[in-house]
């Protein structure tokens, strides 16, 4: 009979572990830094070509390798640092698998020289596809070079799935802004294309560190975290004010015994301290470290140690959320009030439309001059900024808005955040947001299938500081913010300036919303189309734009919303799905009050 299982050759197993391991040029720079680092190492330098496919060298001052360990070092499973099973529930170190040169070596042409302090001479061993080619002595300083050009040499089918230069470059400086967090006593130095992209130099305190990589503007509405439980475990590090929130969860860094980790346990307790205190869809900023005895803990559950263990999981996530929700109900006094403000709505009756109110709607241009104007709906005014060359100013011009169907009555309001109305003989209750923002999101559609969206230059250009992986997208995609409405200019650094924004989005934040768009881009342009990424673009701005719940509205607002809604497609449903009308027809009332 002939044999089926067969032992793999060890160049095939060594590209399937890379594609355990080695991911993408980011993954190869994590595992690099995080070798350097266990070490020894206070100096790091990192260059990157093309986002990483062409070059990557990480340079090292730690304590370098004798020849013997070089050629150790590209074997499988060879680690200086651990000796048994018991090893690996004491682990002070980032390594301990022994995969990751050998795997990156399997994948590229890999050049590593290296020399102790004690020694004269260094030694240097090229290779390529996993095999070595050529080893010498050679000079050079104390510490380690790991040279790794052209990335998936051997496996095109592994890089056709890179992505741009920049998308990978983003993901590149994101890793390394994730251990300069974690040490801020390391000089640590990312250089992209032979221009300096990051210079984080040492710090005395993470607050210093944190500043220097995410912005002095965002940790100012920072605040400092220090937790004990009594029985070894520690929480330290800085979490955002409620007011300082993002689109998605790229700015929570959470450490887990010195490690970056992707832990569900510890972000659901994270995200469960700032419930009630955030919008929905909203998540904080956060830089914390949780320190225990490592034998409480594996991280010996995934190759890229991004995920872990715990032996007592709700211990751990209740002290996270405890100490978290604690720190922030005993902070600033815009936190606490933040925290009352948004703790429970109020329960509302329903009541009768109003008169007119005294204030203007909140919200964004196009929402004063589709139903702030206390005027009949069918002829609302529009505001306009006088532009370039013409007296600063405002101007109205009447403006046609469609009417209220016929046979359609607007009875009330309930929660401030329904509509309830008559429509011929039926009852219809509408979700205001919901309605608002499919109008809104229509109108975006419109204008980018035909024109372009109208753009309102800003008399103030506005400075918009980005993270690293924020800025490479928004550098990447500065065409598509330019076909959304958005003039975004590079400012030096990680800054751009915005010009020009939105017409419909007027009044918005636009700091919020170009980071949640880049967010948005950075999310949803792997694989997908350039219409379903604009789409779900345009979703992100409709919501920031729109009429939110809880928002008293008077009568002409709610004829206005009702003759908007009716005259677009698909006004039965927002852009994200969710129903808009709940439609009860008269026999329906009638048979639940045993009528007719």
């Amino acid at each position: 009979m002939r044999q089926k299982i067969r032992i793999l050759p060890e160049q095939l197993a060594n590209q399937i572990a890379a594609g355990e391991v080695v991911e993408r040029p980011a993954s190869v720079v994590k595992e690099l830094l995080e070798n350097a680092i266990d070490a020894g190492a206070s100096e790091l330098l990192v260059e990157v070509e093309q986002g990483g496919r062409r070059l990557i060298r990480v340079t090292d001052n730690g304590c370098g390798m004798a020849k013997d360990d070089l050629f150790l070092a590209l074997e499988r499973h060879a680690t200086s640092k651990i000796t048994s099973s018991a090893d690996l529930f004491a682990l002070h170190t980032l390594g301990f698998r022994g995969e990751a040169l050998p795997s990156i070596a399997s994948v590229a042409r890999l050049r590593l020289t290296s020399r102790p302090l004690e020694q004269e001479l260094g030694w240097q061993l090229y290779a390529e596809g996993g095999t070595i080619r050529q080893a010498e002595a050679t000079g050079a300083p104390a510490g380690t070079v790991v040279e790794v050009r052209d990335l998936f040499f051997n496996t095109p089918g592994r890089r056709k799935f890179l992505r741009s230069d920049e998308t990978e470059f983003g993901h590149l400086a994101d890793v390394v802004v994730r251990l300069a967090l974690a040490r801020p006593e390391i000089h640590l130095r990312l250089v992209n294309n032979g221009r300096t992209h990051l210079e984080a130099y040492r710090h005395l305190s993470l607050e210093e560190r944190a500043a220097a990589l995410l912005g002095r503007s965002l940790t100012a509405d920072m605040l400092a975290v220090e937790a004990d439980s009594g029985s070894g475990e520690m929480l330290t590090g800085l979490i955002g004010a409620p007011q300082l929130n993002r689109s998605s969860s790229s700015h929570l860094y959470a450490y887990i015994n010195g490690r970056f980790v992707r832990d569900r346990v510890v972000q659901h307790a994270i995200l469960e301290a700032y419930r009630t205190l955030l919008e929905k869809r909203r998540y904080p900023v956060a830089v914390l470290f949780l320190d225990l005895p490592p034998e409480m803990v594996d991280v010996n559950v995934h190759p890229t140690k991004h995920e872990v263990r715990f032996r007592e999981q709700q211990k751990i996530h209740d002290f996270v959320m405890t100490a978290v929700r604690s720190r922030l109900l005993d902070g600033t006094a815009t936190t606490v009030a933040a925290a009352q403000t948004l703790a429970e709505p109020p329960v509302m009756p329903v009541t009768a439309a109003v008169a007119p109110a005294e204030t203007p709607l909140a919200g964004v241009q196009e929402a004063l001059a589709a139903y702030g104007s206390r005027a009949h709906p069918a002829e609302s005014p529009t505001w306009r900024m006088g532009g370039k060359g013409e007296a600063l100013g405002w101007e109205q011009t009447p403006v046609p808005l469609p009417r209220m169907p016929e046979g359609w009555r607007v009875i009330g309001q309930y929660l401030n955040s329904y509509l309830v109305c008559q429509a011929g003989d039926d009852l219809l209750l509408i979700d205001q947001h919901a309605a608002h923002e499919r109008i809104g999101f229509e109108k975006l559609r419109r204008q980018l299938q035909s024109a372009g969206i109208e753009k309102q230059r800003l008399l103030f250009p506005s400075v918009i500081e980005c993270d690293h992986r924020q800025a490479a997208v928004v550098a990447e995609h500065l065409a598509d913010f330019a076909r959304l409405g958005f003039e975004l200019e590079a400012f030096g650094g990680r800054s751009f300036t915005l010009t020009a924004m939105p017409q419909l989005l007027t009044g918005a934040n636009a700091e919020r919303l170009v980071l949640d768009m880049a967010e948005e881009l950075a999310q949803i342009g792997r694989g997908a189309s350039l219409d379903t990424a604009l789409d779900q673009v345009l979703m992100r701005l409709a919501c920031h734009a729109m009429i939110r719940a809880n928002q008293p509205l008077a009568r002409p607002e709610m004829e206005a919303l009702l003759s908007e809604l009716a005259a677009i497609d698909f006004g039965s449903h927002c852009p994200h799905g969710r129903p808009v009308v709940r439609r009860m027809g008269r026999g329906e009332v009638e048979r639940f009050f045993h009528r007719g």
